[in-house]
C-alpha cells in the first residue's frame, strides 16, 4: 500500500521531506481555537471517550489534558495560562484521591471530583443552550424579509364605519324638522313597529342607496319619526339594512344588504 503524500507541490505528491529543508521555529503557529476554555477541552476529552461525567477517571483525563497543555505551552504560552490552572486542579484532585483519607467528619469524605463535576455539568448546559439558540432560524442568515410595493391604484378603499353618534345627529336634524309640523290636535295615534319596518323595506326595495332622511315622514311629528328610527335600528340589528358613509362625516345612506337584494 502506497504511503500517503506529505503534501502536494504544484500538482505533484511529495512523499518525503527534502534533506536540506529548513523551517524557522516561528514560521508556523498553531492555534487551538476549537476549544473555548479549559472546561470545553475537558468536556471534549470526556465525551470523546464516552466517559461518565459523574465518574471521571481523573488519572486518565489528567494525562490526556496535560498533553494538550504541553502543546499549547510550546506554541502559544499566553493561551495556556487558564488551562494550566485547570491542570493544577486536576492534579490536586488526583492527589487527594490517592492519599489515604482519615476517618473524620463527613465533609472530608466528600468526592474530590464533586466540584469539578458540578462545573462541567453547568458548562455543558450553557453550551447546549447556546447551540440550540444558534440552531434557530436567524434573519439575514436563514431567512430574509421580503417587501413588495403595491400601486395606489390597486388599494381597496374600505368606507369608514358609521358611528352611532353620527346616526343620532342625523336623527336630531330630522326631529328638528319634524317639530315644524307639530300640531296641537290631541289625538291618540296607533303606530306599529312592524308596519313601519315593512314601510322602510318597501322604500329601499329597489336595492340602491337611499338618503337616511328619506326614510322619515316629518309630517308625522316626533312619534312617527321615533317609530321609523326604531324600525331602522331593528332592521340594521337583523342584518337586513346597511348604513353606509362615503367618508367620515359624510351624509348617511341606507341600502339593503347584498344577501337581501
Amino acid at each position: 500500500m502506497d504511503a500517503a503524500p506529505l503534501a502536494i507541490v504544484r500538482g505533484a505528491p511529495l512523499l518525503k521531506l527534502p534533506e536540506d529543508l529548513y523551517i524557522p521555529p516561528d514560521a508556523l503557529e498553531v492555534f487551538l481555537d476549537a476549544f473555548e476554555g479549559p472546561l470545553d477541552l475537558l468536556l471534549y476529552l470526556i465525551r470523546r471517550q464516552n466517559l461518565d461525567i459523574l465518574d471521571i477517571p481523573i488519572a486518565q483525563i489528567t494525562s490526556q489534558y496535560m498533553e494538550y497543555v504541553e502543546l499549547m505551552k510550546e506554541l502559544r504560552l499566553e493561551l495556556a495560562a487558564e488551562y494550566l490552572v485547570m491542570a493544577a486542579m486536576l492534579c490536586e484532585i488526583k492527589s487527594r484521591m490517592l492519599l489515604p483519607r482519615p476517618e473524620t467528619s463527613e465533609e472530608e469524605h466528600a468526592d474530590p471530583r464533586a466540584e469539578l463535576v458540578r462545573r462541567l455539568m453547568e458548562y455543558e448546559r450553557f453550551k447546549q443552550a447556546a447551540q440550540d439558540l444558534d440552531g434557530l432560524p436567524r434573519e439575514g442568515r436563514d431567512n430574509f424579509p421580503v417587501a413588495a410595493e403595491v400601486s395606489s391604484e390597486h388599494i381597496r378603499r374600505i368606507p369608514p364605519t358609521v358611528e352611532l353618534g353620527e346616526v343620532l345627529a342625523a336623527l336630531r336634524d330630522v326631529m328638528r324638522r319634524a317639530d315644524l309640523f307639530t300640531s296641537h290636535r290631541v289625538e291618540r295615534e296607533s303606530l306599529s313597529l312592524r308596519e313601519r319596518m315593512s314601510r322602510v323595506l318597501a322604500l329601499v326595495q329597489h336595492g340602491g342607496f337611499l338618503p337616511f332622511e328619506a326614510l322619515f315622514d316629518v309630517t308625522e311629528g316626533r312619534a312617527g319619526v321615533v317609530v321609523s328610527f326604531l324600525a331602522i335600528l331593528e332592521l340594521v340589528k337583523a342584518a337586513t339594512l346597511e348604513l353606509v358613509q362615503a367618508e367620515a362625516y359624510a351624509p348617511i345612506h341606507v341600502r339593503l344588504r347584498s344577501g337581501e337584494a
